[in-house]
């Protein structure tokens, strides 16, 4: 049985020039995002750690593996999107320039002043919840945070221990976000959200923007390991805003010789590779029913303004059983060699799973040749969380899934 299936975008990297790359995410777009980030207290920039050993057994020259499971002590790097999203409705609403301003600033009672009491709400998986949350809590506003039926009570407690209040609904992650969307209008929410729907497109983007600071930490520690770029890199997708977001920053700064880009999705929740076998250019829901132990890319519906990017430059779609996830969180926990061990849930480490299989299960050789991973690949991998499930976490890396 294959695990894996995939499709090259026949889109991809069609008329690139200056004039197609998005604006919101370009270099010195990503420079205005860190100097924001740089100013939170809890800041410093996530590992970038190189596993050697499992290069060798894989038999390319690099695996580069950015571990944002210590973003702030939260487990995700979602909490990127919340903090950028919300200085800049801040900002926006008070009428301050976000150029020069600080979170410290955002704290002060001048500014606390200024925007009076504000509710900011959410729909999520976890992650984004989260970050939405802990962003409210250090700010001193109120949160409401709306999670679909099945959300594992760990993820909840986490979201309540910032003071936030948690709504359980009992529909999947797509009607949760229309549900999140329409209590915000009845009661004057802000809603921050890191997907689109119609007349909702600025704070999304503003979302995506946050996760900038993500690629441009990497590609300063990638100078100082004596790399200049990745050949490839595999980025995970539920909506698709942090995909979009590092891809189009990526395309920015290299224009035509930015690496190989795939995107990684659970079988269940594939709607950018079921655009990409459609192949016409527009989005489409996903066709499985989104139950995947990958609660993070759990979404059916693409973010509009990630599907803009990824449609234009994203270079194939790859569809993946949860198993190919549980390869990757045993892989991570228990390394090779001298490889440093890696703590990853069932969204982060997808990917790690996806090259293991690649490059050494032969009955997957037709994927590896169409993605040109070789000898000479340096394969950059983004460990978007850590065990944010960990009773789930603890039965996979001791055998019992």
């Amino acid at each position: 049985m294959r695990l894996i299936k995939a499709v090259s975008n026949r889109h991809a990297r069609i008329g690139i020039g200056r004039d197609t790359i998005p604006p919101a995410f370009s270099v010195a777009a990503a420079e205005d995002v860190i100097g924001f980030h740089s100013t939170i207290p809890q800041y410093y920039p996530t590992p970038l750690l190189r596993l050697p050993a499992a290069a060798s057994k894989m038999k390319i020259a690099e695996i580069l593996i950015k571990d944002e499971s210590k973003r702030f002590g939260l487990n995700s790097f979602k909490v990127l999107g919340g903090t950028y999203s919300i200085m800049k409705y801040i900002c926006t609403e008070i009428g301050i320039p976000d150029d020069r301003i600080s979170f410290q600033d955002l704290q002060s009672g001048s500014v606390r002043g200024k925007t009076g009491d504000i509710t900011f709400s959410t729909a999520t998986d976890g992650n984004h919840g989260l970050g939405v949350a802990w962003t409210a809590q250090q700010l001193g506003y109120k949160a409401v945070v709306f999670m679909p039926v099945g959300t594992v009570p760990a993820r909840i407690r986490a979201i309540e221990e910032t003071g936030a209040e948690v709504q359980v609904t009992k529909a999947n992650y797509d009607e949760t976000v229309n549900i999140a969307a329409e209590a915000a209008s009845k009661k004057g929410w802000v809603s921050i959200q890191d997907t689109t729907f119609e007349g909702y497109e600025t704070i999304p983007e503003w979302v995506m923007q946050g996760y900038l600071t993500i690629m441009y930490e990497t590609l300063v520690q990638m100078k100082t390991m004596g790399r200049t770029r990745p050949t490839h890199i595999l980025l995970q997708a539920g909506v698709g805003s942090m995909a979009a977001a590092v891809l189009g920053y990526l395309v920015s700064k290299y224009v035509d010789s930015y690496p190989y880009t795939a995107i990684v999705e659970p079988v269940q929740a594939a709607c950018f590779y079921d655009s990409f076998v459609v192949g016409d250019g527009e989005p489409y829901p996903a066709k499985g029913d989104l139950r995947t132990i990958m609660a993070g890319l759990s979404c059916g519906e693409p973010n509009t303004l990630a599907w803009d990017i990824i449609n234009n430059f994203a270079d194939a779609a790859i569809a993946c059983e949860d198993e190919v996830s549980v390869e990757g969180m045993r892989l991570l926990a228990n390394p090779t060699g001298n490889d440093p061990k890696i703590i990853s849930g069932e969204s982060g480490a997808v990917t790690a799973g996806l090259l293991w299989l690649l490059t050494r299960d032969n009955q997957y050789t037709d994927i590896r040749q169409m993605m040109d991973i070789g000898p000479d690949s340096v394969v950059l991998l983004i460990n978007t969380e850590g065990a944010t499930d960990p009773d789930n976490y603890r039965k996979i890396i001791q055998g019992y899934y």
